[in-house]
């Protein structure tokens, strides 16, 4: 049997998902937007729930292309409140659509979003060596900072908690509790 972290429980696209996606370092930029409003959405609501809609937030927001958002007004703003696919909340819509303004401005700066989000970790994920769940901070001095440089940008839903598991879900951190079969994939050779 495969030990795996306990989070996922049985349901198949959560195990699917913890096995082979979260932790997993992703340096693409648009990803990256991407997993960041998917994980403001999720504020409120269980992670499952955005996991379920996530195929039908990819279409509503044109594939989560930052250039495109950054072009939407109000009749975009309508058509997202009357999708009942995805989680209807003008204020996390207008968060995304303030954060694919802010991704453009980052873009067009010194360095890509990717660069400006992986620096709060040196550019390589941190290997955690957590027994237990109940051992992982939900908050970090990291997340913190990034959380901050991403307001100060305009970006909106991106609180420290909410920074934290985007960190998780994106590689930045590798929280797979040591028992788990991807704590060691994930942390590579040696």
């Amino acid at each position: 049997m495969t030990s795996r972290c306990a989070w996922p429980g049985e349901d198949p696209l959560y195990v699917a998902y913890h096995d082979t996606e979260w932790g997993v370092p992703e340096y693409d930029d648009r990803a990256l937007y991407e997993k960041l409003v998917l994980d403001g959405f999720q504020a409120g609501l269980a992670w499952i729930t955005i996991l379920r809609k996530r195929e039908n937030f990819r279409a509503a927001f044109d594939g989560f292309d930052p250039e495109t958002i950054a072009g939407y007004g109000e009749a975009d703003i309508a058509r997202l409140l009357g999708d009942a696919g995805i989680v209807r909340s003008r204020a996390k819509i207008e968060a995304a659509i303030a954060g694919a303004r802010a991704w453009c401005d980052i873009q067009a700066s010194d360095r890509s979003f990717s660069e400006r989000l992986w620096g709060f970790v040196d550019g390589a994920p941190r290997q955690n060596r957590f027994v237990s769940m109940a051992d992982v901070p939900t908050e970090t001095d990291e997340s913190r900072a990034m959380s901050k440089e991403l307001k100060r940008f305009g970006f909106k839903f991106c609180g420290p908690v909410i920074v934290y598991a985007f960190m998780q879900a994106v590689g930045m951190v590798n929280d797979h509790v040591t028992g788990c079969f991807r704590h060691a994939e994930l942390c590579g050779p040696g």
